[in-house]
């Protein structure tokens, strides 16, 4: 059997299955252990999830990034869904379109495309700048981004998690031409992407209208994490705040999506 027939078939085979009534999605601890990138990524696939009403669990544990079966970015979180896993928002979202669920149905086919390449606009600039902040900000490094991500082991195997993670984000920042750039260029960036999703916003409830799109999951789960996790450099949640109609939208979400449905999943 070729490898496209074997794929094709996998995918009729999830495409035929029903969503179950309980899927588990597992993420690192969030009150001592979880970092900022990895936290808007959670985040943005709850929000996913939470918006096209399916049942899921949340699995707090301490090895989530070590469940994972790859990925580009963070490798978090992870979704268990019967015999099938897969991590981060594309991968995720990919999966669940399989099973012909989508919440950009309404859409036209340019409002599609034009929502694949924000996506991806999102997920680049975004995630490269919480993770320069987290682990190049010296000051964000040292007073926080050690101390987490270290908190579950043991000495001395706290420190080299901590170097095997370092090295593994500065070469993904090396990559994406992100790590050898001045704070202030990294922040040039995010206003950048940020003064181009207000415009696209504009005083809309959604960023295409009044329904929700995997766009607005993902945009959702940077924001919201970067306005609530304390760093000592906040100058990534100072950039955003000048958009008032992101963090409307930010307030939005969390009201008609989480905070009536009794909290966060």
């Amino acid at each position: 059997m070729s490898a496209i027939t074997s794929e094709y078939l996998k995918n009729e085979t999830i495409a035929s299955q029903p969503w179950p009534q309980r899927a588990h999605l597992y993420q690192p601890y969030e009150e001592q252990q979880i970092l900022l990138a990895e936290n808007a990524s959670c985040l943005a696939v709850r929000t996913y999830l939470t918006m096209l009403n399916l049942p899921f669990k949340v699995e707090l544990r301490a090895n989530a990034e070590f469940m994972s079966p790859g990925g580009k970015r963070t490798r978090l979180p992870v979704l268990r869904v019967e015999n099938y896993t897969y991590a981060e928002f594309e991968h995720i979202l990919n999966f669940v379109e399989l099973k012909g669920l989508s919440l950009t149905k309404n859409l036209n086919t340019e409002q599609k495309d034009d929502m694949r390449a924000h996506l991806c606009l999102v997920e680049q600039i975004f995630t490269n700048a919480e993770q320069y902040i987290s682990w190049v900000d010296p000051e964000v490094l040292q007073k926080v981004t050690r101390q987490r991500n270290g908190s579950v082991y043991p000495f001395p195997l706290n420190h080299i998690q901590n170097w095997r993670k370092q090295m593994t984000v500065r070469r993904q920042l090396g990559v994406a031409d992100f790590l050898n750039i001045t704070l202030d260029e990294v922040v040039e960036k995010v206003e950048k992407l940020c003064t181009s999703l207000s415009m696209q916003l504009g005083d809309k409830k959604y960023f295409y209208g009044n329904e929700p799109t995997e766009l607005d999951a993902l945009v959702f789960g940077h924001l919201f994490s970067i306005f609530t996790m304390t760093l000592p450099n906040n100058v990534l949640a100072v950039t955003i705040n000048q958009f008032k109609n992101l963090t409307k939208f930010c307030k939005n979400i969390e009201e008609e999506h989480f905070k009536k449905a009794a909290g966060v999943r």
